[in-house]
């Protein structure tokens, strides 16, 4: 008899651990949308996609970039240079004015810099 108490009490403890550890992750694992010094941000996307932007909720699982731009290359027939345009996105046909990010594909987030060249076109075409 002493012994199934003492497997029901290592059993027991055993699920209490697991039960905590659970709960320590889950609560370490939600954070605080992180605050960012400048207006834009560059964010990489796995894809290789780099989109410019206000991005609100880094951090959490529903981030969002509103104001968002990217760079279009287009090529110079003539001496075969790129030339690169930056476009602002809700011109398209489906006029987005956001883009919800799967934050697991956020490769990573960076500032654009006031006095940067993609700070310069951004506020060149508002």
């Amino acid at each position: 008899m002493r012994i199934v108490w003492m497997l029901l009490l290592c059993l027991f403890l055993l699920m209490a651990g697991a039960a905590g550890g659970y709960a320590a992750a889950h609560y370490w694992q939600r954070q605080e949308p992180a605050a960012f010094a400048t207006p834009f941000q560059a964010v990489l996307l796995a894809n290789g996609a780099i989109f410019y932007g206000k991005l609100e909720g880094f951090g959490t699982d529903r981030p969002v970039l509103t104001h968002v731009y990217y760079i279009l290359r287009n090529p110079n027939p003539e001496n075969g240079q790129a030339a690169q345009v930056l476009v602002k996105r809700g011109h398209e046909s489906h006029n987005p004015d956001r883009m919800y990010l799967n934050p697991k594909q956020v490769v990573f987030v960076e500032p654009v810099g006031a006095d940067s060249e993609i700070a310069r076109l951004i506020a060149e075409n508002p």
